[in-house]
């Protein structure tokens, strides 16, 4: 069950900026936290997926439509993965090629993969109100075939003409012109994410994606014009060759384009699981020290300029929907970061998509090969997943609670889940009684906690504490980024 928070609930708290502990302080809980972890964009996350068959998330798909109606919204993900180029630092499942018949052949199948859907469950009945194109590059289809991409979608699904949809896609700078964003917005798309990384030329160099600032500047003038509800800038911290100077100044640029919402993801160097990873020098990454100076830069500077810090990575102004939707206790954490709880169930569509249905977690084949396989065989190409019980549920309410509000409502937890929140998490809470002793969080232990001002830098970790399928004896997984 999820809970409504009261709009008082969080406020006060979320607006101070981060501070209050001397900088020896912050290195030495930097090197007593800082250690691997997910970032919670779901609970249980992929790394627990286990192999699952199409029936299972057909079954999922079937409750969901007898318990909820076919006017209950519905999400919808499109995984485009193609890009003309490697930028050195992404971890998404991208394919490289500058052959436009993949391209073809991808469509062909997202059509199957659609088609398949329609035939075997009922999800095209209900309205799509949240929409998102992810990738790879989404604009790397060309007019044509984003044009078709959006009629097909509209063909097997219910797609939205209302004002309050999000309707949104991941767009690289360097593929569209004023002539393209035109034709987004004429698709339907009412939101846009540019995706800039960085604005310091040396660290653009070193992570192969250069685009220059007047660019930006045109297209953003471009975006303002057309009717967008919202502009995201996607940035990264922890790139090689930043400084806090070069931070500081990407930041003032940043703030003068004035962008809706701000992502500022920390980067995750994993070079044996991305080998795209492997050409940049580990020696020109920030230190620990300077990444946390660097984060806390970020954060001080956008807060100073008038930016919500709404949690894990992301900023918004005052006045958008995120804001909003936070201060009413509607704000939600899934696999596009954070969002309005706007749906219930969201379809994953192409190669590496995961689905959720209830509490069923699906996700398609992350091999492009495997994904046509699949579709030939008129199978939908669900490779993998997780059905979450009643403790994963619990502790995915815990996890979203305190990665949306920085606090965690005790006694609702213990209300909605019938349990004794000291007795069940009993084994953690030295952990818990040590954040506190750490300045990490405020704890009332039958009411509620509450993550600090210095607490934000540690999130993930606090998060941490309630994850259930972490073995805190056993050695670190390489399949986490760091905390900071």
């Amino acid at each position: 069950m999820k809970l409504q928070l009261s709009s008082t609930s969080f406020h006060d708290f979320t607006a101070q900026p981060v501070g209050g502990l001397s900088s020896a302080r912050l290195m030495e809980l930097l090197q007593k936290y800082d250690r691997p972890g997910p970032r919670y964009t779901s609970y249980p996350p992929a790394t627990e997926f286990k192999a699952m068959t199409a029936g299972v998330y057909l079954d999922a798909l079937e409750r969901q439509s007898a318990q909820l109606g076919d006017l209950e919204p519905l999400s919808l993900y499109i995984h485009i993965p193609f890009c003309a180029s490697p930028c050195f630092y992404c971890g998404c499942n991208k394919i490289i090629t500058r052959n436009r018949a993949n391209v073809r052949q991808y469509l062909d199948h997202l059509r199957k993969e659609m088609a398949l859907l329609r035939l075997q469950s009922n999800v095209y009945r209900r309205p799509v109100t949240q929409l998102h194109w992810g990738g790879g590059t989404p604009t790397f289809l060309e007019d044509a075939e984003l044009t078709e991409l959006v009629h097909l979608t509209a063909h097997y699904f219910n797609l939205q003409a209302r004002e309050d949809r999000d309707y949104s896609i991941e767009v690289d700078p360097r593929t569209v012109t004023r002539e393209r964003i035109d034709l987004l917005r004429g698709l339907g798309f009412n939101r846009i994410s540019l995706g800039i990384q960085d604005f310091d030329e040396r660290v653009q160099k070193a992570i192969n994606r250069v685009h220059g600032f007047d660019e930006i500047v045109e297209l953003v003038e471009t975006i303002r014009t057309r009717g967008f509800s919202s502009l995201n800038f996607d940035l990264i911290y922890g790139l090689p060759l930043q400084t806090v100077e070069t931070i500081q100044e990407t930041l003032r640029q940043v703030i003068a384009l004035s962008p809706d919402r701000i992502s500022y993801y920390s980067y995750a160097h994993l070079p044996e699981r991305f080998p795209a990873q492997r050409a940049i020098d580990a020696q020109d990454l920030p230190t620990p020290a300077q990444r946390l100076e660097i984060l806390t830069t970020i954060i001080d500077t956008l807060t100073g300029a008038g930016y919500l810090y709404i949690g894990i990575d992301h900023f918004v102004k005052n006045s958008d929907s995120l804001a909003l939707a936070k201060a009413q206790g509607k704000l939600r954490r899934n696999f596009q970061g954070y969002s309005i709880d706007k749906a219930a169930d969201l379809i994953g569509l192409g190669v590496s998509s995961i689905s959720t249905a209830g509490n069923v977690f699906a996700q398609n084949e992350v091999q492009l090969e495997r994904y046509y396989q699949a579709l030939d065989a008129n199978q939908l190409p669900i490779a993998r997943g997780v059905v979450s019980g009643e403790e994963d549920a619990l502790r995915c309410e815990i996890i979203e609670q305190l990665s949306c509000f920085r606090a965690l409502d005790i006694s609702g937890i213990e209300r909605d889940y019938c349990i004794d929140f000291n007795e069940h998490f009993r084994l953690l809470l030295p952990e818990l009684e040590q954040f506190e002793r750490d300045g990490l969080i405020m704890w009332q232990k039958q009411k509620a906690l509450t993550v600090t001002a210095d607490g934000t830098l540690l999130l993930r970790n606090i998060c941490m504490a309630f994850y259930g399928y972490l073995d805190r004896g056993a050695p670190i997984r390489p399949l986490f980024s760091r905390a900071i």
